[in-house]
């Protein structure tokens, strides 16, 4: 894989260098096709919105700085968005569309999820090592200490499960202590829990791979994830959506019978958060273009719907699938907006 890689960026090189040789005044021509993976492999990173000129609908709420992870209770309606300088949670009731709280937390997050209706909300603290767990009510507060940088977390019965970025490992933990470590490919940037089993989508190797779930998580395969890939959720029918990042498209994979690709769908702008409605639905944020788009996955074939627009760089959205409320943060310009397709 490492020559073939090699071999396709010598063609691009050559191809745009003799391009170079005509006129000084005309720009060499852009390659054709996706960006290619990069060599070494490196994590990709969503690319900044424009400022935003026209006012948007929905209910605009502000947060914090650099909102990002986000998600929505739907028994409750509450949503927790993690914000930077401090470090917190941010509690809003999108019913009375007011902020209901605000958690310290033990640093900042890049992810939010919900291990189940009602609660608790998930919150791995990258840069203290910890995942945290808060009430909905954001009175109840349980931290424990996991890997290095964990970066996102699901829940599956009485177990919790994080991937650990920057050491590549997956940590079990039930009843408040981490009760296994295990290895995982390389730089795990988000996990889904399907089925029963647990899906890691690891961003430096750009692979998801699929673990059994127990206190011993084993691995039992993994495929492509794209050419760059960021984040991983369930979606309908069992299966699961990827942002490729890079790659400019969301990947859709079966996971029933088993792990198997079902369909890359492009996107116009750089896919980033992901959010399922409960249905058929699922939400893709495209940062650079300030948009949040839906993509019907029920079908055999997924169907790209209309975009709206939403705050300046959307690099999370959640979904209150009781109502269909969307909620997305603006992490150049610290508001959420909530917005009814």
């Amino acid at each position: 894989m490492l020559a073939s890689r090699r071999s396709v960026a010598l063609l691009i090189a050559g191809a745009l260098a003799l391009a170079a040789c005509g006129e000084k005044d005309e720009p060499a021509p852009r390659a054709a096709g996706p960006v290619p993976q990069l060599d070494p492999p490196q994590a990709a990173e969503p690319r900044p919105g424009p400022v935003l000129t026209e006012p948007l609908t929905g209910l605009e709420l502000d947060a914090g700085s650099r909102p990002e992870g986000i998600a929505i209770d739907p028994r409750s309606h509450v949503a927790a968005v993690a914000v930077d300088d401090p470090p917190r949670l941010i509690l809003f009731d999108t019913k009375a569309r007011r902020r209901t709280g605000v958690v310290r937390l033990p640093s900042s997050a890049r992810h939010v999820t919900l291990a189940a209706p009602g609660g608790p909300f998930l919150v791995p603290c990258e840069d203290a090592d910890t995942l945290a767990q808060v009430s909905v009510d954001g009175k109840t507060v349980r931290t424990v200490k996991v890997g290095d940088n964990p970066h996102d977390a699901a829940a599956l019965g009485d177990r919790t499960f994080v991937v650990n970025e920057f050491d590549s490992t997956m940590s079990t933990v039930r009843d408040g202590r981490v009760v296994s470590t295990v290895p995982v490919d390389a730089q795990p940037g988000g996990i889904a829990a399907v089925g029963g089993k647990l899906y890691v989508n690891a961003v430096r190797a750009y692979t998801i791979e699929e673990h059994s779930a127990g206190d011993q998580p084993a691995g039992t395969g993994a495929q492509s994830s794209g050419l760059g890939p960021s984040h991983v959720v369930e979606g309908p029918g069992g299966r699961i959506a990827i942002s490729d990042t890079r790659g400019r498209a969301m990947v859709v994979y079966d996971t029933r019978p088993r792990l198997r690709f079902r369909a890359r769908v492009p996107l116009a702008g750089t896919p980033v958060g992901l959010a399922w409605d409960g249905k058929r639905t699922m939400w893709v944020t495209l940062s650079e273009a300030n948009l949040v788009v839906p993509v019907d996955l029920a079908g055999d074939r997924p169907r790209v719907g209309k975009a709206l627009a939403t705050r300046q760089t959307p690099l999370s959205v959640a979904v209150d699938t009781s109502t269909g409320l969307l909620a997305v943060a603006g992490a150049d310009d610290g508001k959420v907006l909530f917005l009814q397709p």
